[in-house]
């Protein structure tokens, strides 16, 4: 089958050029100036960004041991409908992966139903307990890293031998920083990141912090970056563009409820002001869903997360790009560019490769509705937003 999308402007290595694009049996057949119509679907992207799809480090897909909640196959069709062709899975799962017997459980399941790329993270310690490190040696080159995201490594002497056995076995570790002491504080962030990058500079090991959310930790990533660390950090659309002053005590939508918490409007300053100048690398959505009765505002223990990956691109492109804040370049390098470089993969659109595209409509205004989600989870902080800017197609084949 042939596909031919004609008059788009293509985004592809850090640059915007106008070109046809021809897709054949799944496979990008040529890219050039003008390609004359042929048999096949004729698509006008006039007006239209083509891209590469859009890569998420951190997405929970809640398979296996959460059903419930999110499935491989409901959370993978909600990636593609947000633009999202690869999508790394965090290890928060029964079986927790934390060796290749539990792993391959995962794995059996993304063969079977994933409709787009998955790259699990393994666990950093033994059923995600802080207690020992799992064997990283022999690590599955198709994994992100290693991450106990949801739960965090208060003993320091753990963490400290992960940071040797990521180092040793070149694997990145992802962390979600929290002191369970100090928390909600910020402090329960930063100063364990803090510890953490002294482990950084002793043993060089990969290190990407998780969902950033104060001022102070991204001072902390900006000294570490400027001494040549190997550091790099995330930022949720929700943490960039809301903060806890805007939010009233009576908001009755739990999708504000998130872990980190939303912080102060000088934290949402400091992060903005952190994207402009490239200490924060790249958007994920930290997609966390949960069933309607978890997030309900009559249940007894409201769980924090939300979902986000089918309107993330909306959200940033109206709230960042559409007020000045970065351009659609940027915006683009860090859904796509720069990520790709953190998980060692490819993202040029090159002939010859298996098609992984978007169609970007940057004007298409809608409204954002949790109940129209593919996602099992439908709460959202961005409930009844009006947006601008849509994945109007995504062509993915592994």
């Amino acid at each position: 089958m042939k596909i031919l999308i004609k008059n788009g402007s293509i985004f592809n290595k850090n640059t915007f050029c106008k070109s046809d694009i021809l897709i054949e049996n799944s496979i990008i057949k040529k890219i050039s100036p003008k390609i004359e119509p042929c048999s096949g679907n004729v698509l006008d992207a006039f007006g239209m960004v083509i891209s590469h799809g859009f890569i998420d480090l951190h997405t929970h897909l809640r398979e296996p041991g959460f059903e419930h909640k999110e499935t491989i196959a409901t959370g993978t069709r909600a990636a593609i409908s947000g633009g999202f062709t690869t999508v790394c899975a965090m290890p928060n799962l029964n079986p927790a992966p934390d060796n290749l017997e539990n792993l391959n459980i995962q794995l059996k399941s993304i063969k079977e139903n994933a409709v787009c790329r998955v790259m699990p993270f393994m666990t950093i310690t033994k059923e995600r307990k802080g207690n020992s490190v799992i064997n990283m040696q022999n690590f599955p080159k198709f994994c992100a890293g290693v991450s106990d995201d949801g739960n965090s490594i208060q003993d320091s002497e753990v963490m400290e031998q992960a940071m040797i056995s990521a180092a040793e076995n070149d694997v990145m570790i992802a962390a979600h920083c929290e002191d369970y002491d100090l928390s909600p504080k910020s402090e329960s962030e930063y100063l364990q990141l803090k510890r953490d990058l002294d482990f950084v500079k002793k043993y060089k090991c990969k290190y990407h912090l998780c969902h950033v959310s104060c001022k102070e930790s991204l001072e902390l990533i900006k000294k570490a970056k400027d001494q040549g660390l190997p550091v790099t950090c995330e930022i949720t659309p929700h943490h960039a563009l809301f903060c806890s002053d805007k939010i009233a005590t009576t908001n009755r939508n739990t999708g504000f409820l998130v872990n980190p918490p939303i912080r102060s409007f000088e934290d949402r300053e400091a992060i903005q002001a952190a994207i402009k100048d490239r200490t924060i690398d790249i958007f994920a959505t930290d997609h966390a869903p949960h069933t309607f009765e978890e997030k309900s505002i009559y249940s007894k223990n409201i769980e924090n997360g939300a979902s986000g990956l089918e309107c993330a691109f909306a959200v940033l492109n109206t709230s960042l790009v559409k007020t000045g804040i970065i351009d659609l370049k940027r915006l683009l390098q860090m859904m796509i560019v720069i990520p790709g470089k953190i998980i060692n993969l490819d993202c040029d659109l090159t002939e010859g490769k298996p098609v992984d595209i978007n169609i970007l409509d940057q004007y298409k205004k809608w409204t954002i509705k949790g109940e129209n989600f593919i996602s099992k989870g439908k709460s959202t902080p961005f409930e009844d937003k009006k947006v601008m800017g849509k994945v109007i197609n995504t062509f993915f084949k592994n």
